[in-house]
């Protein structure tokens, strides 16, 4: 076996509990008529909010999937992410093409965090 099970079990059960947020942007987080930058910087921001609210920190993202409209806006979306994120503690991160609820929305943001 190329992987010891006992290690991959330790580390899952490193977190007892962990938040899943989705849908910041259609629950009016993001203004429609900023750009993907912009978009980014404010869902970023309701995720720190989010975060603190039950003790935990962006350094206790365990993953994130942004999805974009297209992927022309990912440089923007990438700057203010790479601004925004916890260099010492970057989590798993996938970014998708895809339709979003609205056209006027550029950026979605999923994520899992530890708050323990």
């Amino acid at each position: 076996m190329p992987w010891d099970a006992g290690l991959v079990v330790g580390a899952l059960l490193g977190y007892r509990s962990a938040m899943i947020f989705t849908n910041l942007i259609t629950m009016g987080i993001a203004d429609p008529s900023a750009d993907a930058k912009g978009q980014t910087q404010q869902i970023l921001k309701k995720i720190d909010e989010t975060l603190a609210a039950v003790g935990s920190h962006k350094s206790k993202i365990l993953a994130a999937t942004v999805y974009v409209a297209n992927m022309g806006v990912y440089n923007d979306m990438n700057a203010a992410w790479d601004a925004w994120v916890d260099p010492a503690n970057t989590p798993a991160r996938a970014t998708v093409e895809a339709r979003l609820a609205s056209p006027k929305y550029l950026v979605e943001i999923m994520a899992t965090a530890a708050i323990n």
